[in-house]
């Protein structure tokens, strides 16, 4: 699925699944790049982790354990209404892992699932059908590191706040306008 090359834009492209020895279930790992209007914001990009495939959007048996089907999505605000682990606006200033709120941005719609967020993770994957973002991987022994993965979070949240100016929501579990996700591929 191409990018419209309009407003703003992250481009996810998955490219492989892979399973680390010792683990019940494999992760997806592709690449993330944010678009200015089409042009490649080059400090915005590095690899994505989800769930294993296929995507599935419904939420029957096992399909809730899987990555999000491929396709576009809204972004929104998020604060998860008495779980306080994720909010867009409102996350804690503190880097420690185990500090919450986390930053986060919501995709939708996704037909059946919910809390399908673009999150901080540490180690091997933290997702139930969510993305985490992070440094390169070059394999299923290496580990996403919890302070750049969140670091990499909060610079889209900011990112986004920067671009849209005094259009970006002010309270959380908004449509965040003029922005999407299109994730492409099931490798």
């Amino acid at each position: 699925m191409p990018i419209t090359g309009h407003d703003w834009e992250i481009h996810i492209v998955r490219s492989r699944e892979e399973t680390r020895v010792g683990k019940a279930f494999a992760r997806t790992v592709g690449s993330y790049q944010v678009f200015h209007d089409g042009t490649a914001v080059a400090q915005l990009s590095g690899t994505i982790v989800e769930r294993q495939g296929p995507g599935d959007n419904t939420r029957t048996g096992v399909s809730k354990h899987r990555r999000v089907a491929a396709g576009t999505y809204e972004l929104h605000t998020h604060d998860g209404a008495g779980n306080e682990k994720y909010k867009t606006i409102g996350f804690t200033s503190s880097a420690r892992i185990n500090a919450t709120p986390r930053p986060a941005l919501r995709l939708s719609p996704t037909g059946s699932r919910t809390g399908i967020l673009i999150h901080p993770a540490n180690g091997y994957l933290a997702s139930i059908g969510c993305l985490n973002p992070s440094s390169d991987l070059s394999g299923p022994d290496d580990n996403i590191p919890w302070s750049d993965s969140r670091s990499r979070v909060i610079a889209l949240i900011d990112d986004l706040r920067a671009f849209l100016g005094g259009q970006f929501p002010t309270a959380n579990n908004r449509r965040i306008p003029r922005c999407q996700c299109v994730i492409d591929g099931e490798p």
